[in-house]
């Protein structure tokens, strides 16, 4: 499937320097943005479908972590904001598990839609993983699952809304929560959020939408699907540099297995 198959491209026209300057202007100044519609109806529609036909295939997690999604450091209480806990709930189809035909890894791979992300993020060029497992992956949130309060590790995320649910499954977020280069870790804040005593901004985003969003310093989580369809989100993953893989044991954790 082409770009023009998969893009609204009269509405987001990428190659167009006035409308990839107001983009990036618009990241930079609040970490995040928002193209609803980017991706047509039917380009979502079949890798709704493609989503749906690799359950078999998903990889379910739960588990508990930090915000800083980091082990427990023992110079802190274990309800000090540093070590509270959170949960963690989906289900992961990966890379490998994705047709070469689908349009998901056809938007990805695409030249002109790299050179877009490159001019929004301000990098010279972005690459996919070299594991098999990383560059692209579908997020499955049932009914009652959720993703915890977190950072990121990586200064920017792309993903692409595919199915939204019926009810909950927001994402929130707060932003410049931390500054993880000067050392602060924004533990007063990070509390106050965990506690609901700051408020937080909310999306809830439609299918076929496009978010970029710089996580590391700024809190954020999915909030528990309350409705009963699945949540379906595609995230996108590129590295400044080629040649970068997950170890095998980061593998082995998010995925459970290595290859």
């Amino acid at each position: 499937m082409a770009l023009p198959h998969i893009v609204d491209l009269s509405r987001y026209p990428l190659e167009d320097s006035t409308f990839r300057a107001r983009c990036k202007a618009a990241y930079d100044s609040g970490g995040i943005l928002v193209l609803d519609g980017f991706v047509l109806p039917a380009a979502i529609e079949q890798i709704r479908a493609e989503g749906e036909a690799g359950r078999a295939a998903v990889y379910a997690k739960r588990e508990e972590h930090s915000v800083y999604l980091s082990a427990p450091d023992p110079a802190y209480a274990a309800d000090h904001p540093r070590n509270r806990q959170v949960t963690s709930t989906k289900g992961c189809l990966t890379d490998d598990r994705l047709a070469a035909a689908s349009p998901l890894r056809q938007l990805y791979d695409d030249n002109r839609f790299r050179a877009f992300l490159c001019a929004v993020l301000g990098t010279a060029e972005l690459h996919g993983y070299a594991d098999p497992l990383s560059s692209i992956n579908l997020h499955f949130h049932e009914t009652g699952q959720e993703l915890g309060w977190h950072f990121d590790n990586s200064s920017f995320s792309i993903t692409l809304m595919v199915q939204a649910p019926e009810a909950g499954g927001a994402f929130e977020y707060a932003t410049d929560v931390r500054d993880a280069d000067a050392g602060d870790m924004g533990f007063d804040a990070v509390a106050q959020i965990l506690e609901g005593r700051r408020p937080v901004s909310s999306l809830n985003a439609q299918a076929g939408t496009l978010v970029f969003f710089r996580g590391r310093n700024s809190m954020h989580r999915v909030a528990p699907n309350t409705g009963a369809r699945t949540r379906m989100l595609a995230v996108l993953a590129y590295n400044a540099e080629p040649g970068v893989a997950l170890s095998e044991t980061a593998r082995l954790t998010f995925y459970g297995r290595t290859g």
